[in-house]
């Protein structure tokens, strides 16, 4: 019997948490139940593949070209929002959903399979990436978040500022800011998303190995993240993958994407500088940006 394919980051993940390896170990059967579920044939996973997910082409019984992704379920429940967030998108801008079903073990998700299938982040320079990104956050911002309980933006903040503050307080003296100004980064972080003008439904996560070549509109989004809460907030991945831009000018960035998204600039320099001050203990670049963009 061959055994079964497990994905390359599946696999890391699998070695730093034992849910994760128990969970794979009753994959082969999931898989089986979900193909009989929706009556698919299922291929070989992608490679390198997520980190908390197996996703796999599958052909459904009238020859639908679609994906099967089938996501652990983490304490958080971050994975339980996906489906309801295509479901909202309903393509605009995004990978379609065609079926999805919450199990005892994780959430499955039958959805729209990209073609060719190639990421922005490997075709495209980073300028030419801006424009793409920041075209279809508008789009994505553009439909109601609806009745669905989407976690708030201001819950996730709070969440990330209180492990930084742990982490600070453990780290030694050469990852840590000047404790003025990581107070200072960190209060912003908590106080941002309340002050926000606009709640849109946001995907959070968005950088170009997230953005893939399609046939029905030429760039689409997979693996969103949704949170209700300020759009200035959604444009901050994509910078933060941009790391030689960052590194010679943070605000220079932070301007430009603002301006193609039709944001406050001051608002996206904030974000910047505050989650810069949140990911500062493990990246000497987030310690360097957060100098540069710290307020006078």
């Amino acid at each position: 019997m061959q055994p079964f394919p497990v994905p390359c980051y599946l696999a890391e993940t699998a070695g730093r948490e034992p849910g994760v390896r128990d969970w794979i170990t009753r994959l082969p059967g999931i898989i089986a139940g979900l193909a009989d579920r929706w009556s698919l044939r299922v291929g070989e996973p992608f490679q390198p593949g997520g980190q908390c997910a197996w996703v796999a082409p599958a052909a459904g019984q009238d020859g639908a070209d679609l994906v099967l992704k089938v996501c652990f379920r983490f304490a958080t429940g971050e994975e339980r929002d996906e489906a309801p967030g295509l479901r909202i998108w309903d393509g605009n801008g995004s990978v379609l959903l065609h079926a999805e079903h919450a199990g005892e073990s994780g959430y499955a998700l039958l959805i729209e399979r990209c073609r060719p299938g190639t990421p922005l982040g490997t075709v495209l320079p980073e300028p030419e990436q801006d424009g793409i990104v920041a075209g279809l956050l508008g789009q994505l911002w553009a439909r109601p978040p609806g009745r669905y309980p989407f976690r708030p933006l201001a819950q996730m903040c709070a969440a990330w500022a209180d492990e930084f503050e742990q982490d600070y307080a453990a780290a030694d003296a050469a990852s840590r800011l000047d404790p003025g100004l990581a107070r200072a980064g960190i209060a912003l972080f908590r106080e941002l998303p309340g002050s926000a003008d606009d709640q849109v439904l946001l995907c959070t996560d968005l950088h170009g190995e997230n953005i893939l070549a399609a046939q029905r509109a030429p760039w689409l989004v997979i693996d969103p993240k949704p949170y209700v809460g300020d759009p200035a907030y959604d444009v901050l991945q994509h910078m933060l993958n941009c790391e030689d831009r960052l590194a010679a000018d943070p605000a220079g960035l932070a301007n430009r994407m603002a301006g193609l998204a039709r944001l406050d600039p001051v608002r996206v320099r904030q974000w910047l500088f505050a989650r810069s001050v949140q990911e500062s203990i493990s990246s000497p670049l987030m310690r360097q940006v957060a100098c540069r963009l710290a307020p006078a």
